[in-house]
């Protein structure tokens, strides 16, 4: 079966194959795409020169007005087909397009609207369910991925990481594993913060602190630095024994009910703690728990205490340009790329605060990378998937931020600083990188551009 589609100039793209049809209807009664929101595209194209997988391959159906094609399709009965599956896999979930977009075009809840769909609905091969399950057996649960953390560091400590990369023998038995290893950062020492910290100087908010997953097992140093930096601001900050994940993951992909669990979960743990605001230091699970309404939105027991924990929830960056700054920054003498993560520029539209705490540093250089709006690649889970396009996105990511000139990559995500952090090192000009909040922390401390891996400039 063929489709033709608007092509990039608003004329016809080729004829797309849409593969053999699944038996039944595409999407269930359970939330499919809106075909409200489905018609508010029209099909301009102004999406394309930012949207990632257009970008790479040129193809209208890895692009978000084909996507959503292919959602119309689904809606006015078009079976669910692999090859709609795939191009829907495609997508990085970046929301690029959503910031981009003239008419409002709301992709973000109808690509995860569709997942979901497609999770329930769609019979995955035998290898695709096996790495998704192992993924979100292991990432979505914080207690084992510091379990990880003792076996990772002996491999690193030995060299035996970097041996086994050279054979290229992981990259042969499986290229997402392969991607997967490449991906670990190197750890330092665990932090271990207490529950309440209280605040330096008069207090002027109760705040409490999501650890996350990845960001409390790999980056503990950035939790660390955020509660100092909260503490130093006149924050008291609480952190929670028995948080766990907040979902982000899980509701990215598809997997609807398994986030509703950790989303509910999330909601009873910060009542509980009685906090003004929730502070999140990672983009990704920001942008998640700012749409815990629309998640448990079906919920009568959680609707009303979802939409109520919503509001509560900060970036980091966004609750302390709020606040404003009391502690003295001290200088830091080096220049900066800052790199926008996408669910935290897009998703959230945060882009000027972190920009702004940065100014506010003495002797720091602010530079802006080239094609900053396309993503690095990461996206979640997205470059263990597809690791193949993820590493062509990382690699172009590299390559802009080397060209700033800059001894630091600043972003706000675990996953952009793993993505980029690999991207760096194959590029062959290495750099230092570092979270928002660590560049903060270290000129409140009075500390050196050295403290955060920044040396002479890449060339």
């Amino acid at each position: 079966m063929t489709q033709t589609t608007g092509g990039p100039q608003g004329g016809d793209a080729p004829l797309v194959d849409l593969g053999m049809p699944a038996p039944g209807g595409a999407f269930d009664e359970h939330n499919p795409p809106d075909p409200a929101l489905i018609g508010d595209c029209v099909h301009c194209g102004f999406c394309l020169p930012t949207c990632p997988t257009y970008v790479l391959w040129g193809e209208e159906m890895d692009s978000p007005r084909g996507r959503i094609y292919l959602m119309k399709e689904g809606v006015d009965g078009e079976p669910m087909s692999d090859s709609m599956v795939q191009h829907w896999d495609r997508c990085l979930g970046c929301m690029a397009c959503v910031t981009a977009c003239p008419s409002g075009v709301q992709y973000d809840k109808l690509i995860e609207s569709t997942r979901a769909q497609v999770e329930r609905r769609h019979e995955r091969t035998r290898q695709d369910k096996a790495l998704r399950g192992l993924i979100f057996a292991l990432f979505p649960h914080p207690r084992r991925l510091r379990l990880l953390r003792g076996p990772l560091r002996g491999l690193q400590r030995t060299g035996l990481d970097r041996a086994l990369r050279r054979t290229g023998l992981l990259e042969r038995i499986s290229p997402q594993l392969a991607a997967m290893e490449n991906l670990a950062p190197r750890l330092d020492k665990p932090v271990s913060l207490p529950e309440r910290t209280p605040a330096t100087g008069q207090r002027r908010a109760v705040v409490g602190m999501l650890t996350g997953c990845v960001q409390g097992a790999f980056f503990p140093g950035v939790n660390a630095a955020t509660a100092r930096v909260l503490q130093a601001e006149g924050c008291d900050v609480v952190v929670p024994r028995s948080q766990g994940c907040c979902g982000a993951l899980s509701v990215h992909n598809g997997r609807e009910e398994e986030a509703q669990r950790f989303a509910r979960s999330i909601v009873d743990t910060f009542e509980a703690a009685g906090v003004d605001l929730v502070v999140v230091n990672a983009a990704g699970c920001g942008s998640t728990m700012k749409e815990y309404a629309d998640l448990l939105a079906d919920d009568p027991t959680y609707a009303d205490r979802a939409k109520d924990f919503a509001e509560k929830v900060r970036d980091v960056s966004e609750i302390l340009v709020e606040l404003g700054p009391v502690a003295e920054r001290h200088p830091l003498p080096m220049t900066v790329a800052y790199h926008d993560a996408c669910h935290l520029a897009h998703a959230q539209g945060i882009r000027s605060e972190p920009r702004a705490l940065l100014r506010g540093v003495p002797g720091l250089e602010l530079r802006e990378i080239p094609e900053a709006e396309i993503c690095c690649g990461s996206a979640g889970i997205y470059n263990i998937l597809n690791p193949e396009p993820a590493k062509e996105l990382g690699d172009r990511k590299a390559a802009n931020i080397v060209s700033t000139g800059a001894e630091l990559l600043v972003t706000a995500n675990p996953g952009c600083l793993m993505q980029v952090a690999a991207a760096i090192e194959r590029s062959g000009h290495p750099m230092g990188m570092a979270h928002t909040i660590e560049v903060l922390d270290a000129s409140i401390r009075g500390e050196s551009p050295q403290s955060l891996g920044a040396g002479a400039p890449a060339p």
